[in-house]
């Protein structure tokens, strides 16, 4: 069976063959069948998790256990609203506080994970529209949505389309507004200096 544990960069949790570069926890959503239930989340602390961590090992989606999401590169990762976790991905973690303290001084100097995660979620929970800008105002590691409905990543002035198997050139107007996806507070990290750890292949090849 294949498990429904891939994210798309609308949050979405579909079932996919295709193999993650992070994993993700939102806190245990799957029944001792390995099936999700209704829940989406568990808690406000979304994080993202590097796949080899101090020769740990799991079993995946087991009972009594978080249910491990996985996603393609870390630009999906803060699109679904995942930060980086401060334990395996401490490095990472500490350059994304410090930029959240910077778009964010209401959080002080060193904000703690817990009240960066309250923020997080109010945004990536919001039932309020999505934020229309031209897509390529949007900072390095953002998504957009295309007008066919794509997924498209903003790289350095290009977009790239989407898929669980890789990126592919987008040709995309820059003039027309788009719904973004990446949630605000992300969109403001990047802005100060968040730096993806893990970035995107943008070989342009689609694995089939």
């Amino acid at each position: 069976m294949t498990l429904q544990n891939r994210v798309t960069p609308w949050g979405e949790i579909v079932a996919d063959l295709a193999r993650g570069r992070l994993m993700g926890n939102r806190g245990r959503l799957h029944g001792p069948d390995k099936r999700l239930g209704k829940a989406r989340w568990r808690g406000k602390a979304w994080i993202s998790c590097v796949l080899d961590f101090k020769e740990r090992h799991r079993e995946v989606m087991a009972k009594q256990s978080y249910t491990e999401l996985f996603f393609s590169d870390e630009a999906v990762a803060i699109a679904a609203g995942h930060r980086p976790c401060a334990e395996c991905r401490r490095a990472a973690f500490l350059r994304f506080r410090a930029a959240m303290a910077l778009a964010f001084p209401e959080l002080g100097p060193a904000p703690r994970a817990a009240d960066m995660d309250m923020l997080l979620h109010a945004a990536r929970t919001s039932d309020a529209p999505r934020a229309r800008v031209r897509p390529f105002d949007l900072p390095r590691g953002a998504f957009c949505e295309g007008p066919g409905g794509e997924a498209l990543l903003i790289w350095d002035g290009s977009a790239w389309r989407w898929s669980f198997g890789g990126y592919t050139p987008f040709s995309l107007d820059p003039a027309p507004e788009r719904d973004v996806l990446t949630p605000a507070p992300f969109l403001a990290a990047l802005r100060h200096g968040y730096g993806l750890d893990l970035q995107p292949d943008l070989s342009g090849k689609v694995d089939d």
